[in-house]
């Protein structure tokens, strides 16, 4: 062999520590025809060591893929009841819906931005509720492409579209069962908590079914039992007084002698009405139900008002603590849970006067109730979730304006509602209340109050314009005197409005986790929420119509005179289409007026 050739049999092999010794065992056994036994034969270290890195890496792979498949099954699941059959869960279980009646995605803007700049926070801080979306929804009625809350509302509550101004009636003008009253049926405890009256629209469509929402003392008496289906409300707190009380009462707005307070005790329900009657309820823990709160005359003031007299009047997250631990503490020792509809009313009232100074404080203390209701799902023992979204934008809120013909600069300033303590609404009266003083005011003396009283103090604006006082001075009425405030501070912001009205602005849908709505990730017809809070409580909306249609053939409400009526109400003209949009007809061709279908 030469001396560079290789050996034939060792030809081409990988080399190793052990290839000398491999390659003369081969050759002996070629030579004598011996085979050495396999037995013999030893392996090194490091052919070991392979193959326990191998055995290793296997399992060590099957352990990921068994984990990785469990907590993907394990995220599948919502975070509220134990499990889901199909599309229904089971298991004891707690659903809290918040409606934030008015806002849109620009309110959102507004608010961030302000609370940035009052409280000297960087430009990624966020509002809770920013944390929380998921999805948006569309919020056309069957008569307009912009909704008014009563339709809005009974999306919610029955899931079905309806005419503007329908309270859970639909445009056959048939009651359609509503998610609150199959709740009820079901075994849930229920719960309405507000900062309008809590005879107004959106908490009405839950729990009452009338013909016009205007129909405002006749939702009363239904809210406390006067009812086909009895009472189905077991906590309402929130505003609205007047509509419970006799007629010959001073705080009385009803157009009748029926005392509704009375009724509602008849009921078994008791009975709070000032802050020292609230703060007797301990924060839920000395709650009697069924309970009835009303704080208010009419409406709780704006929050920015509402602040400064915090001894007379709860927060929205006062009341939403107390409502939860109370139906929480009640529902201990129940096979159900309970269902609380929490409304941030006045977001909507804010839109509808064009006030952002009123509105960013609502929208915050929106939020803190939206914060505070995840803590105690967090912290409770039942599991629940939380479902939030608005039944439609109001005022068409625009972070931008142009205040001049020419071309506009890219501004927008926020900053400028720091600096202000009241609405506009709170103004007005003041303005109107100062005029009905006995002392006569020279129009100067006038000037210098409204100028520095109410423009500089209450709106923080020291640049007022001698136009802009004396547009004051000229109009005493509140409604176009709380415009006019709201329109000083508005200019100064940049902030643009649309109407006093709503607009058909798709609206932010929440939840406290993604995956326990997940239904409803992306865009949906306002219906679908509706059908989701029927689907997570798994209560049957179809039986409870039924029922109530069958119990109102021979149901009718209480009257002051004993004479007999419809139980929802005066009905609609049987000509009226219902289930049509309306269309184009020209300009000014209706009559106007300052009311407001909120």
């Amino acid at each position: 062999m030469a001396r560079n050739e290789q050996p034939l049999l060792s030809n081409g092999r990988p080399s190793s520590e052990n290839s000398d010794e491999r390659t003369i065992e081969e050759e002996d056994a070629l030579l004598t025809g011996k085979h050495k036994p396999q037995s013999d034969r030893k392996h090194g270290w490091a052919f070991w060591r392979e193959v326990g890195i191998f055995v290793w890496a296997l399992v060590a792979t099957a352990a990921v893929i068994i984990i990785a498949a469990m907590y993907q099954h394990q995220s599948s699941r919502p975070q509220g009841p134990e499990n889901w059959k199909g599309s229904k869960p089971g298991g004891k279980r707690n659903l809290i819906f918040m409606v934030s009646d008015g806002m849109g995605p620009a309110s959102l803007s507004l608010t961030r931005s302000f609370r940035q700049f009052e409280s000297g926070l960087p430009p990624n801080d966020v509002l809770v509720l920013d944390r929380h979306l998921i999805g948006s929804s569309r919020t056309r009625s069957t008569s307009s492409l912009i909704t008014d809350s009563a339709a809005g509302a009974t999306a919610f509550s029955c899931g079905h579209k309806s005419y503007n101004g329908a309270i859970s009636i639909l445009p056959d003008r048939s009651p359609c069962g509503t998610v609150m009253e199959a709740a009820k049926k079901a075994g849930y405890m229920t719960g309405l908590v507000v900062t309008t009256r809590i005879t107004d629209a959106t908490p009405a469509c839950f729990a009452a079914h009338v013909n016009r929402r205007s129909e405002e003392d006749l939702i009363a008496q239904q809210l406390v039992g006067d009812h086909p289906l009895g009472h189905v409300v077991d906590l309402m707190l929130g505003g609205g007084r007047c509509r419970f009380l006799p007629q010959s009462l001073d705080d009385s707005c009803r157009a009748d002698e029926i005392d509704v307070v009375k009724m509602a005790k008849n009921n078994g329900y008791s009975y709070v009405d000032d802050r020292a009657g609230f703060d007797g309820l301990d924060g839920g823990s000395a709650v009697k139900l069924p309970l009835l709160g009303l704080f208010a005359k009419t409406d709780i003031p704006y929050e920015v008002d509402r602040r400064q007299v915090e001894d007379v009047y709860p927060s929205l997250d006062e009341m939403a603590q107390t409502a939860l631990n109370a139906l929480s503490m009640a529902t201990r020792d129940s096979e159900q849970g309970f269902f609380l509809m929490i409304e941030g009313s006045r977001i909507d009232h804010a839109g509808h006067a064009n006030d952002p100074l009123a509105q960013v404080h609502e929208v915050l203390a929106y939020d803190k109730a939206f914060a505070s209701v995840l803590d105690f799902l967090a912290n409770d023992n039942t599991p629940g979730i939380l479902v939030g979204t608005s039944d439609h934008e109001t005022g068409g809120l625009a972070t931008a304006r142009q205040l001049h013909k020419t071309y506009p600069e890219y501004l927008w300033y926020p900053d400028k509602l720091v600096n202000g303590t009241h609405s506009a609404e709170n103004l007005a009266y003041q303005l109107r209340d100062y005029l009905q003083k006995p002392v006569s005011m020279d129009k100067e003396g006038l000037r210098l109050f409204i100028r520095h009283e109410l423009i500089e103090k209450g709106l923080g604006v020291s640049d007022a314009t001698d136009a802009e006082v004396d547009s004051l001075v000229d109009h005493s009425d509140p409604w176009p005197s709380s415009y006019i405030f709201a329109d000083i501070i508005s200019r100064r912001a940049q902030s643009g409005w649309a109407t006093h009205g709503h607009s058909a602005v798709d609206v932010n849908i929440y939840a406290s986790h993604p995956k326990d709505a997940h239904q409803l990730i992306g865009n949906h017809e306002n219906t679908e929420v509706g059908n989701f809070l029927r689907d997570y409580l798994d209560v049957d909306l179809k039986a409870i119509t039924k029922e109530l249609i069958s119990k109102s053939a021979s149901f009718s409400p209480l009257s002051h005179d004993g004479s007999t009526k419809s139980w929802t109400g005066k009905p609609m003209a049987a000509d009226k289409e219902l289930d049509k949009l309306d269309h184009y007809q020209g300009d000014f061709k209706r009559s106007l007026d300052c009311g407001h279908k909120h």
